[in-house]
């Protein structure tokens, strides 16, 4: 296996700060990548993106393959030209999905049929058809298609049951990624990260963590987390997980978002970690102030504050000299831009804490 990563400085014990290619560009680590499930991450051109230190975006495969579809994205020149992100795009596999709508899909060995919540119709998603779709939407980084379960309600039967199907879905990713991009430069050729599940279980995880490393793909995701199992859960594999990571390949923590987490997270050992929770949030007013503190833009106390959301801040919303008073009119009233300017600041707030890292 290649070396994929470069570590430029080793931050704490288990942390580090780094860099790795793609086919289009360098990838600064640690990094916080926002979710543009249907194209562009919502409510935000591409340049406002940019201007918060976002360096890559996931896009969302599933949802994608809906509507418009990944044929109609690839006849427009792939999600690039389409969304207008110019930057390295990453998607996931749609195997979030297989939890997300749960009661609207089925899982047997070929693959997880979805029933659409919308309309009812039917759409069979396997290892080879994720493979096929991300390849056709153009993104610089693919996910292989897993089997993410709940861990609330979870027996260790289900847990091991997921595991085992991952991992053998993993091998038809591989062999369809392979099969697809035989005839690539390696300039030319997007990343394959193959996925660690294991739920809660510590030694399914490394096993999990092993099979995936002695394999070839190109990075390593680690699934199945931040799904309802708790912090000191997620915390404790994580921390397992630390000292076992191959220091060739990057390592990216699917679905996490919340400050304390990415903290923790790139602490030990991540370096790229994804989430709509900033800017989801942002679109309901909720952003973050000093020291993680949350801010509920639309309270009435705001109403006649001057100041911006928090003094300081280096972010276009805040250094354009917005107040909370005016963004919080702007919620009150319904108009979209509050969410977009919001949206700015908390991105450009979990942006400054992956800068931090690497400037230790």
């Amino acid at each position: 296996m290649a070396q994929l990563f470069t570590e430029l400085r080793r931050v704490g014990k288990y942390g580090r700060f780094g860099r790795f290619e793609t086919r289009r560009g360098s990838v600064l680590t640690p990094t916080f990548m926002p979710d543009g499930t249907r194209g562009v991450v919502k409510s935000l051109l591409a340049e406002q993106v940019a201007s918060t230190g976002v360096q890559v975006v996931l896009a969302n495969t599933y949802h994608l393959h809906l509507q418009p579809g990944e044929k109609v994205i690839k006849k427009l020149g792939g999600l690039h030209a389409f969304g207008g992100w110019q930057g390295p795009i990453l998607t996931d596999s749609g195997g979030f999905q297989v939890f997300s709508l749960g009661k609207h899909t089925k899982v047997t060995e070929d693959g997880v049929q979805f029933t659409d919540p919308v309309n009812g119709d039917k759409h069979l998603i396997t290892p080879e058809s994720s493979i096929q779709i991300q390849l056709d939407l153009g993104a610089d980084m693919l996910v292989a298609f897993d089997h993410l379960i709940g861990l609330d309600k979870a027996s260790a039967e289900d847990v091991k049951d997921a595991f085992e199907r991952t991992h053998r879905w993993l091998e038809r990713c591989m062999a369809e990624f392979k099969r697809l991009t035989s005839g690539m430069k390696p300039s030319e050729r997007p990343l394959l990260f193959g996925v660690v599940q294991g739920g809660l279980d510590l030694d399914l995880r490394k096993k999990s963590l092993e099979l995936v490393q002695s394999s070839d793909v190109d990075g390593i995701a680690i699934g199945g987390l931040s799904v309802g199992e708790g912090q000191a859960a997620m915390f404790k594999v994580l921390e397992t997980l630390a000292p076992l990571y191959d220091p060739a390949r990057p390592r990216f923590l699917l679905g996490v978002g919340e400050p304390s987490d990415l903290r923790f997270a790139y602490e030990h050992g991540i370096d790229m970690a994804d989430c709509v929770l900033p800017t989801r949030n942002a679109r309901h007013g909720s952003v973050w102030g000093k020291n993680d503190k949350q801010i509920n833009l639309t309270n009435a106390q705001y109403s006649e504050d001057p100041l911006p959301i928090v003094e300081g801040c280096d972010c276009f919303t805040c250094a354009s000299g917005y107040s909370r008073a005016f963004l919080r009119h702007q919620f009150r009233v319904g108009e979209p831009l509050a969410g977009s300017l919001a949206s700015i600041h908390n991105l450009r707030y979990l942006e400054r804490i992956c800068e931090t890292y690497r400037k230790k």
